[in-house]
């Protein structure tokens, strides 16, 4: 899961990507960058760290001229933590200078990487955007859509992705879909973004979604769909509803905030706690579906956590050690709130459970007589390989304990999770239009390679050292 932005048509392109980035900084912490073009050269400055971290200084849009721009917010799935691997990513094709912005994870990689290193293919990182670039770099088309097109008829997995270039602004979704991409219009810029926050805060028009399986071309003479990978049964990912998107976008087209008032809804009905005083969140992803519970259960809801916002999201922190620090830091407790009280307590989603276990505590040591644990989603047990950064079923608490040991793990008076149909009758579109593996083990493509994040990361004795004598 990355953030993208495209701008095309617009002097001040690198500042609109900028902007369009920062209202995405969920999607991904590790790193940022912006490539932009200006008469057929590319200009790029990328970084790791925030969107903010990375472009601290104005004068960083200011050295990146041009009508025309792709921005990139990382979170690894292939390919880990380091520069090298933050995005938009820039190559040399048969003398021209293209950039590639992806969100999304590949699952046929081995086979090709191997392919074409083979063949004599470099690769200069670990990720499965720089595969994209070499399939483009073996094509005969001409057109560089046209090269594209090919190229992602050899690959599987979800992908939204654009590349920019002279030609203009080319955009690309997978066929099912899994991730969210959406285009706007302001005035006469080009505005494609993954969320359409992004494109509220810059004030651009929502005008449709880029469609699973399409690939697009916007250009001088305007936006063109040019190539239309065969349709499948759409696999939209859940999950973006239940965490990952910003509460203000609208993706696969409704509205994220609606969605979770359901599931919090779906939940109260399938979990009661009658004896309990008061219904809280853990902000800010599960705001909505705590006043979901709330309005159906009757239960006042009360603000029992602040969270400190200059703290990052800890789910998608890359690193362990940093996620448990980040919840000490993220959230303190509102003792007058939760003292004396029985307390329901709404989350999201419990991935490794430590965030929760912390949680828990925290409240407990504020005076809470009880806490009762209700996640708006399933148990998470099975891997996800289409983008989302809990690769091994070891991470997964739910697969290695049963809800009542994960409940006692937890410090809990009770737990209980949204069932996977309570979550799907929340839903606006048909329930098989969802990606639901991560709770179901349903995988809507077989999975014939089981990757993992560093697999093609190389290690650091394997790197030639050269000692030049003085």
């Amino acid at each position: 899961m990355c953030g993208i932005v495209g701008i095309y048509g617009n002097p001040e392109a690198a500042t609109l990507a900028y902007l369009g980035l920062y209202a995405q900084q969920h999607r991904g912490q590790e790193g940022a960058g912006i490539v932009t073009v200006d008469q057929g050269a590319i200009h790029r400055h990328m970084g790791e760290g925030l969107v903010s971290e990375v472009f601290h200084n104005p004068d960083l849009l200011d050295s990146l001229p041009g009508a025309s721009a792709i921005g990139h917010t990382r979170y690894s799935t292939t390919g880990g933590i380091g520069s090298k691997n933050v995005g938009p990513l820039m190559f040399n094709v048969r003398d021209r200078a293209v950039s590639i912005a992806h969100n999304g994870n590949l699952i046929n990689l081995s086979t090709i990487r191997h392919d074409l290193q083979e063949q004599g293919a470099l690769f200069q990182t670990a990720t499965d955007t720089e595969l994209l670039i070499h399939l483009l770099a073996k094509s005969r088309h001409e057109r560089l859509v046209d090269q594209l097109h090919e190229a992602l008829l050899q690959v599987e997995g979800a992908y939204s992705l654009m590349i920019l270039s002279e030609e203009g602004l080319i955009a690309a979704r997978d066929p099912q879909g899994w991730r969210p991409f959406v285009i706007g219009k302001l005035d006469d810029t080009w505005v494609l973004a993954s969320e359409t926050c992004a494109l509220d805060l810059i004030g651009a028009q929502e005008l449709r979604e880029v469609q699973p399986g399409e690939i697009l071309l916007i250009s001088e003479s305007g936006l063109e769909s040019v190539h239309q990978i065969p349709a499948v049964q759409p696999a939209h990912c859940i999950f973006e509803y239940i965490y990952f998107s910003r509460p203000d976008s609208r993706i696969f087209g409704a509205n994220v905030d609606k969605m979770r008032r359901r599931l919090g809804r779906e939940l109260a009905r399938e979990a009661p706690a009658p004896t309990a005083d008061i219904v809280i969140s853990v902000p800010d992803s599960s705001n909505t579906a705590a006043i979901g519970y709330a309005q159906e259960s009757g239960i006042r809801h009360e603000i029992g956590l602040i969270r400190n916002h200059y703290v990052g999201r800890s789910f998608i922190r890359p690193r362990q050690k940093l996620r448990d620090l980040t919840v000490k830091l993220k959230f303190n407790p509102v003792r007058g709130v939760l003292e004396d009280r029985e307390i329901v307590l709404v989350d999201d989603s419990i991935v490794r459970g430590t965030t929760m276990k912390t949680l828990v505590k925290l409240i407990r040591d504020a005076g809470a007589k009880k806490v009762h644990v209700r996640i708006s989603s399933p148990p998470i047990r099975n891997s996800c390989y289409f983008g989302l950064d809990f690769p091994t079923q070891s991470e997964l608490i739910a697969t290695q304990q049963t809800v009542e040991e994960v409940a006692r793990f937890l410090g809990a008076d009770s737990l209980a999770y949204l069932s996977l149909q309570g979550t799907l009758d929340a839903m606006d579109h048909d329930s098989d239009h969802f990606c639901t593996a991560c709770f179901s083990g349903r995988y809507p493509l077989e999975v014939k390679e089981i990757p993992s994040k560093d697999m093609f990361e190389l290690p650091l004795e394997s790197v030639p050292v050269v000692v030049t004598a003085t």
